[in-house]
């Protein structure tokens, strides 16, 4: 069986994300979409909001499971028995991070694996930071997220904006 991982702080999850977790499902017997716990990061969402969205834009994929974690992805891959990492790339600019992070994790563990995946091309401009920005101003997000994110989304700029 191979298993790998998807990881990402998912704050929210996009149609970007789920082209990834959707297009590796099919490649992968088992794929742990794992959302990472980043206490140096200031998530509009909690975890648990996180999970919920994951688990509910991805409950499609029968080989799909959604988890958590804190530490070093290496360790998460140990635990999950998993050999290779998912990465997404949407342009060129992210490839020298994500080499570099490619690049550590095998030196951590070389036993892991790092497979890069593009986007699709209607996906590659698309990230959460900038969902977050046009929901902020009340811009039509249909195209970027599922439904019940965007309600997600308006409820929480309603919620900051009292």
């Amino acid at each position: 069986m191979t298993i790998a991982i998807y990881p990402g702080s998912f704050d929210p999850i996009t149609y970007g994300h789920i082209d990834i977790a959707e297009r590796s499902s099919k490649i992968f017997d088992k794929v742990f979409v794992a959302l990472l716990n980043n206490k140096e990061k200031n998530p509009m969402f909690s975890i648990e909001e996180r999970l919920d969205m994951i688990k509910t834009s991805l409950k499609h994929l029968s080989n799909i499971e959604v988890c958590s974690y804190t530490g070093l992805l290496v360790d998460l891959a140990k635990e999950k028995n998993a050999k290779i990492i998912i990465r997404g790339l949407r342009a060129v600019s992210e490839y020298e991070h994500e080499i570099q992070m490619a690049h550590t994790n095998t030196i951590l563990n070389d036993e892991v694996e790092t497979l890069f995946m593009t986007t699709d091309l209607k996906y590659s401009y698309l990230s959460s930071s900038l969902v977050k920005e046009v929901a902020s101003f009340g811009g039509d997000i249909t195209h970027f997220v599922p439904d019940f994110v965007e309600e997600k989304l308006k409820n929480k700029f309603v919620e900051i904006n009292k």
